[in-house]
């Protein structure tokens, strides 16, 4: 059976990362170059960057950021918020992410997807989604709702139906943020999480909701998810990147594991 990736969050706002509840009420929590060396040396397996205001304020991403995450961190990361356009994710990408995520851009210029997919590669291209449940309709038949310009903006787009399309256009992979649950720490949005998995033939992150290692347990029993992205449960300090794989370890969920140098 293959791996279950265990991901980290840095939301980023004004070069400090920082953790709200449902798009609102953002604390600061630290430096995100700190940050993510340090959970990189704890044993996470990958970690994501995002500008959570870059758009919304349309600005571009912070590039020279990206360069000292990438001189500290030795695993896999990808960064979002700010792209947009082409050139925007060749810069991210020259600057030593190994991904690029599209939330907005995508929805509004959804050739970026295919564009991306031609000139990187599909593994390059992930595709940010915040869905929100809004109940089913003709329009809306999955009952979540894709929304845009960091969770500001409805677009009439369905959750499933958006994923099955952007997986068509060429994205590599999905970050699913459930906006419902996002911060709350009672738990992942296992519905959504699990049309959006079964949906699609590429790997599916599950994001919003984790408050506590057996959250991370049900993803995986209950869903197709191929990874759960983490936050609140790790910024607080609640848990560590060693007590979340042991934990995992223990119901019987195949993950990475950490070397020993690391705990």
């Amino acid at each position: 059976m293959l791996t279950k990736r265990l991901i980290i969050c840095l939301d980023v706002r004004n070069r400090k990362v920082t953790k709200g509840v449902k798009f609102k009420g953002n604390i600061d929590i630290g430096d995100p170059v700190e940050l993510g060396a340090k959970y990189s040396a704890d044993g996470v397996d990958e970690l994501v960057f995002y500008d959570i205001t870059a758009s919304a304020e349309n600005r571009p991403c912070d590039f020279e950021m990206v360069k000292e995450i990438a001189k500290n961190v030795f695993i896999p990361f990808s960064v979002g918020g700010g792209i947009r356009n082409l050139e925007d994710m060749h810069q991210v990408l020259l600057a030593g992410a190994e991904k690029v995520s599209v939330n907005s851009l995508a929805v509004l210029h959804p050739e970026i997807i295919s564009e991306g997919a031609k000139a990187f590669g599909n593994q390059c291209v992930v595709l940010g989604m915040d869905a929100k449940r809004v109940g089913v309709s003709e329009k809306i038949p999955s009952g979540y709702e894709i929304y845009i310009k960091g969770g500001r903006a409805a677009t009439g787009l369905d959750a499933v139906e958006w994923a099955k399309k952007a997986e068509s256009l060429g994205a590599g992979e999905i970050c699913l943020n459930a906006m419902d649950t996002d911060g709350v720490r009672d738990g992942y949005e296992l519905e959504i999480t699990d049309k959006v998995a079964k949906a699609v033939g590429i790997p599916v992150i599950a994001s919003g909701g984790a408050g506590k290692p057996e959250h991370i347990a049900d993803l995986f029993c209950k869903t197709a998810a191929d990874a759960a992205l983490v936050a609140s449960m790790v910024h607080f300090g609640t848990y560590t990147v060693p007590q979340i794989k042991n934990e995992m370890q223990k119901a019987g969920i195949p993950v990475r594991k950490i070397s020993k140098v690391n705990l």
